[in-house]
Order: structure tokens, then C-alpha cells, then sequence
């Protein structure tokens, strides 16, 4: 009876930059897998986040091995929420943050490979769309889009995820 249960292999939880180990279960055995070639120590990128004066509890980006993660990002005008204009002008102010903090790490909108988007209104999408698609004409990141009511009175706030292997810079 004991040789005819199939247990699968586990794969131990491990932190960052540590190495995980896959026990099988029914031996006890364990192999070592990754180390430090496989995982680095996260990396904050580019300075606080001052919005209106008042530091942000947030990283603006940071690199965890071969991804760059970038905070949500709203428009912006002189250190201050962008409040007015349209959908276009808001979304071509994101997207030009987001390319500068890109640079930080240095990576392009080319390396971003996710974009999460919240918009305020429905009808907002379509004049996002048409500015979002400047920005990304080839190869444009997997999206996703919600409308949702915003932390900030801005029509639009953008969140990015970034792929550059570190043996590429």
C-alpha cells in the first residue's frame, strides 16, 4: 500500500536571494535549486516620492533580480497632482514619468511587460487608448484596464512592470 501512494515533490518557500530546495516527500530527500545566480537582493530605484510637499511611504521603483516594479504613477505637474485637463494631457504626463523613472533603471518602455491602468470614467478609455498607443507602438505590454474611483482627483493613474536581465546593462 505504501509504495502505491504518489506523493508529489514540494518545493520549500524561500525569500529572495536565497537558495529553495524540492523535497520528495515520500524519501525525505532534497535538491538545491537557484542560488545566487538566479536570485539578487531588491533594489530601491530613483528617490523619495514627494507629492504636495509630504513623502510618500513608497518606493518609486524597485528591481527584484531581472523586474523593475514601478509604483503607480499619476499625473503630475510641478510636484502637484494634475487635477485638470483631459485624458490625453494626464495620460501623455504619466507615460512621460514613467519613461523618465524607466531610465532610472535602466530600462525603456520596450522592457515593459505588464501595465495595470485605472481610469475614473468609462469614456476616458478611448482618449487613453489613443495616447497609451504612442507610447507603445510594437510589441505593446500585456494591460490590464479598470474603472475605478482614484485616491487622487486625476482621471487616469498607471502602474508598470519592467523586464531587463541584469547581464544586459
Amino acid at each position: 500500500f505504501k509504495d502505491s501512494l504518489i506523493i508529489p515533490a514540494q518545493e520549500k518557500t524561500t525569500y529572495l536571494g536565497e537558495k529553495s530546495e524540492i523535497y520528495d516527500l515520500r524519501s525525505g530527500h532534497g535538491i538545491l535549486k537557484g542560488g545566487t545566480a538566479m536570485a539578487q537582493k531588491k533594489e530601491v530605484i530613483g528617490g523619495p516620492l514627494e507629492i504636495n510637499g509630504r513623502v510618500l511611504s513608497l518606493s518609486r521603483a524597485i528591481r527584484a533580480g531581472d523586474f523593475v516594479f514601478l509604483t503607480g504613477q499619476i499625473p503630475m505637474r510641478d510636484g502637484v497632482p494634475m487635477t485638470d485637463g483631459s485624458i490625453q494631457e494626464q495620460t501623455r504626463a504619466i507615460l512621460d514619468d514613467i519613461t523618465e523613472t524607466l531610465a532610472t533603471a535602466d530600462c525603456t518602455r520596450e522592457n515593459v511587460v505588464k501595465a495595470m491602468v485605472w481610469l475614473r470614467e468609462r469614456a476616458d478609455f478611448i482618449g487613453f487608448n489613443e495616447i497609451y498607443s504612442e507610447y507603445f507602438p510594437v510589441e505593446p505590454p500585456t494591460r490590464s484596464a479598470i474603472v475605478s474611483d482614484l485616491l487622487v482627483d486625476v482621471r487616469v493613474e498607471v502602474e508598470v512592470v519592467a523586464y531587463r536581465p541584469l547581464g544586459d546593462i
